[in-house]
């Protein structure tokens, strides 16, 4: 299937005094983008950390407490994901969530469930000053790409799209569809995010998909505010628009963006386009330094 329907979330964080009030939101989320007809959803970074509310005020504002508690949700996060994915045979980038690892360490995790299970999950590689100096959350260590059913898969998770190899390596092992869950707190910080996504579909004539968290949780040590609009982010040239966004939501307003991405045109723009960055690319490692 190379031309499909996908969503991506403005996804607004939530308090909840139980589970299941978690499991509605996320049903309703999944059905009404599901009711479009939307074959992929992509929801934010750290979107999970709503769930932080059901263990009370001293494990919601204690920044390590909070990690540690959520570790007895993530079975039964699983589950959910895989069950709407079945339900409604969609794939779903689900919300990244901090994931303990053997050793102690939490690596900031995104999963793709499919209508079976669990395809895949793509760790966070570069982290941010608040990650590594307040957070201590670990950097991943592999670049993957994931294949689906609609096509082969990157995840870059918000920082990690402002660093151009990445991205080359994961379109150069096959994917021309980048998904970034991002999750920041100033305009800033959605700009530098946005302005990567966009330099990574430039350079790399493919698709880039971004999924903000937004809105207020002042009761959130971890995300208390968040800022940002979803977008679908395209090459510059021929069949495309001429400003590279294909879609994007409007500032704080929860709900899914919608757009019709064709990966089939991807070869196409590589091949017929006005210019021609991504076969360009290796050019730039045979110039001559300057002296």
């Amino acid at each position: 299937m190379s031309a499909f329907k996908l969503a991506t979330a403005q996804y607004d964080i939530g308090f909840f005094t139980q589970w299941e009030e978690f499991a509605e939101k996320l049903d309703r989320w999944v059905t009404n983008a599901a009711q479009q007809d939307a074959k992929l959803l992509v929801f934010p970074e750290y979107g999970s950390m709503e769930l932080a509310s059901l263990f009370g005020k001293a494990v919601y504002s204690d920044l390590q407490k909070q990690l540690h508690a959520m570790q007895t949700l993530l079975a039964k996060w699983h589950d959910l994901h895989t069950e709407l994915a079945k339900r409604h045979n969609v794939l779903i980038l689900a919300s990244s969530f901090p994931t303990e690892q053997q050793d102690g360490r939490f690596l900031n995790r995104a999963n793709l469930f499919g209508p079976k299970s669990l395809i895949d999950y793509q760790d966070k590689l570069m982290m941010t000053r608040f990650e590594n100096e307040q957070w201590h959350i670990s950097g991943g260590k592999e670049i993957k790409v994931i294949d689906t059913d609609l096509g082969r898969i990157g995840i870059h998770i918000c920082y990690d799209s402002e660093f151009p190899m990445i991205a080359n390596r994961q379109v150069a092992a096959g994917a021309d569809l980048l998904l970034v869950p991002s999750c920041t707190d100033t305009q800033a910080g959605f700009h530098r995010v946005r302005i990567g996504c966009q330099a990574r579909a430039l350079e790399n004539q493919c698709y880039v998909v971004q999924s903000p968290t937004i809105g207020n949780a002042p009761w959130s040590e971890a995300v208390d505010v968040n800022t940002g609009r979803a977008s679908i982010y395209t090459p510059v040239d021929y069949g495309f628009p001429d400003n590279g966004i294909l879609a994007e939501g409007k500032d704080n307003e929860a709900g899914w963006v919608y757009a019709t991405v064709d990966l089939s045109e991807i070869a196409r723009i590589r091949k017929e386009g006005q210019v021609f960055n991504y076969r360009d690319w290796p050019k730039q490692f045979k110039l001559t330094s300057i002296e």
